[in-house]
């Protein structure tokens, strides 16, 4: 029923206004929803699917379901209770830059409905780790982290020099590190001049090797474990590139890599070439983007054979399209742009999806489907 209501008057409400205001007007107001008392522990009960079939542990966190929300979605910390509610086991927030900066101009972020697709030029819009970590100290996250998991995407301030890019990773880690139950290193958003180029073998390992000293020496400071490392890559790298980030995955222990942002592509699209071409620049997500998605997941886990787990992002629409990346090689999955296509419901649909490929392919957990086609 919650699909067919968000299908046939939600969405099409919604849709009626610019992409980035509905956004804004659909949080803000499920978020008060979720503060009247009882209603974000109902919609919890009724949202949020796990088992012993679902549940994993991965670089030392248990998960207990494998759908995440990818970020970008929530970039500045705002809803991380509330999306917790709906049946996401990882939220992931930002990406957050080490200083605040309002993004490019508006319009920024826009629908390609014939694609199931977004187009988006945001430009790493947030209030920055020092205002971000002043809200999460703000927000209660001792029940949150009972069933979820939070992750913290760090992105590059638009003014600093390239050069310098290693020490605004650093500062935004050291002062989010209490916070985040995962890092992510965000180089491959094409919407900052320059960034991609960061994914380069030298400047890369040179931001990584920094965050790792970090992480390690305020693991001591905290007498904590260091924070697992994840690094977010392009689906627009080539396979030698992409063997380059194997390699790099090892010498810089990451613990994780996620499977793919954006792509500037946009070939095979459905909605008029005119349409798209007065769109203009920015990364496409959604649909269009799957079988490029699973393409790289998939490579990665040929190479890799579950040395570190893969997070799989793209065209995450439906438990098919999860099973399907799971099979490819990718141990958790996460959505945006499917979320805002499915609807709220989405996580559970998925897992209950997937519970029940488990049962008919006769797998006691998640975790023995993942790379199943390529074995």
């Amino acid at each position: 029923m919650l699909d067919f209501l968000w299908k046939s008057f939600a969405r099409p409400l919604l849709f009626q206004l610019p992409p980035e205001s509905a956004h804004y007007c659909a949080m803000n107001s499920f978020s008060v929803c979720m503060g009247i008392p009882g209603i974000r522990q109902l919609s919890e009960a009724c949202f949020f699917h796990t088992s012993e079939q679902l549940t994993q542990q991965l670089f030392g966190l248990t998960f207990a379901n494998p759908v995440g929300l990818a970020a970008g979605f929530d970039k500045d910390a705002r809803w991380i209770r509330a999306l917790g509610a709906l049946g996401f086991a990882a939220i992931e927030i930002g990406s957050v830059t080490g200083q605040g900066q309002p993004g490019n101009p508006r319009p920024r972020l826009f629908r390609l409905p014939a694609d199931q697709a977004l187009i988006n030029r945001m430009g790493f819009n947030n209030s920055g780790a020092d205002q971000i970590r002043e809200r999460l100290e703000r927000t209660s996250l001792t029940q949150f982290r009972q069933r979820h998991v939070l992750g913290i995407n760090l992105g590059k301030t638009k003014i600093v020099p390239l050069e310098d890019a290693a020490n605004d990773y650093l500062a935004s880690f050291r002062l989010l590190y209490p916070f985040g139950d995962y890092f992510v290193v965000n180089v491959s958003s094409p919407n900052t001049p320059g960034l991609r180029t960061l994914q380069d073998k030298a400047p890369l390992t040179k931001i990584l090797q920094t965050l790792q000293q970090a992480n390690l020496e305020l693991a001591r400071q905290s007498n904590s474990t260091p924070r697992p490392l994840l690094l977010k890559i392009a689906p627009d790298l080539t396979e030698h590139q992409l063997l380059e980030i194997v390699e790099l995955a090892g010498e810089c222990q990451l613990s994780g890599l996620i499977a793919t942002n954006t792509t500037l592509s946009r070939s095979n699209l459905r909605t008029q070439p005119d349409q798209v071409e007065k769109i203009g620049a920015g990364g496409l997500s959604g649909a269009p983007l799957r079988s490029r998605s699973l393409e790289v997941v998939k490579f990665l886990f040929s190479r890799l054979r579950g040395r570190i787990p893969i997070i799989g992002v793209g065209g995450i629409f439906s438990g098919e399209d999860a099973w399907n990346m799971i099979s490819a090689g990718a141990s958790l999955v996460q959505t945006y742009t499917g979320f805002i296509y499915s609807g709220p419901r989405i996580a559970p649909n998925i897992n209950r999806y997937l519970g029940r490929q488990l049962e008919q392919n006769r797998l006691g957990n998640i975790a023995e489907a993942v790379g199943r086609n390529c074995k």
